[in-house]
């Protein structure tokens, strides 16, 4: 977990079923992450966020400075569309967004996936959020948030039917750790969740909380 945030995630991983092929994998994975400390050099509370330029899924180009000048916004990266416990967050902040525009804030998703996947991600589950592309996990790799998975889980993956290496447009062997930031109009981190169990993931409503607070009239 990074920086000194302290609300609770989505209460605890969805328990898999006992006959989960992929639940020791999952579990390995996860134990390296936390052994190796990864994530552990991504942004914390009180630091600027890079300073970045991405493009959307629509194909226009974004900067940080163009997100943050009308309020604060919320940055959550994405393994993919692929990815259920991915569907499962995007989901629910759509169904957040409303409350998190009427605090004054905005919610950008961002993917690595390529060739359409990322707008598909984005048009089939949140159409009202908007989705930049990190194009070979670039900015994830500058935050400290991508990490190289092993032969064995990638073997994982291919043999299940999943091509990451089509997904992404690359040799498929990084992933993004999960994360979500509140960034506020001066590109100041206000709020930091990195994880390093993808199951795990920021609760919406806490994250909303921190947003009503910045906009909050000060006496």
């Amino acid at each position: 977990m990074i920086g000194a945030m302290t609300q609770p995630p989505f209460s605890e991983p969805v328990p898999p079923p006992t006959t989960d092929p992929w639940e020791q994998p999952t579990n390995d994975l996860v134990a390296r992450l936390c052994r190796t400390g990864a994530g552990t050099n991504a942004p914390r509370i009180g630091e600027p966020f890079i300073d970045f330029m991405l493009p959307d899924s629509q194909g226009h180009h974004v900067a940080l400075g163009d997100l943050v000048g009308h309020g604060p916004v919320v940055l959550s990266f994405f393994r993919g569309r692929w990815c259920p416990y991915c569907a499962r967050e995007l989901s629910a902040w759509h169904d957040a967004i409303p409350r998190l525009e009427a605090a004054g804030g905005r919610f950008v998703a961002i993917s690595a996936e390529t060739g359409g996947r990322a707008e598909e991600f984005r048009r089939e589950i949140a159409p009202g959020a908007t989705m930049l592309c990190d194009v070979d996990h670039g900015l994830a790799t500058l935050l400290g948030l991508a990490f190289p998975i092993s032969d064995d889980l990638h073997r994982r993956y291919v043999e299940a039917g999943l091509d990451l290496g089509a997904v992404f447009g690359n040799a498929g062997r990084i992933l993004p750790i999960t994360a979500t930031y509140v960034i506020d109009t001066q590109g100041v981190v206000r709020f930091a969740y990195a994880h390093p169990d993808f199951r795990v993931r920021a609760d919406p409503n806490a994250v909303i909380a921190v947003v009503e607070a910045l906009n909050r009239p000060k006496n």
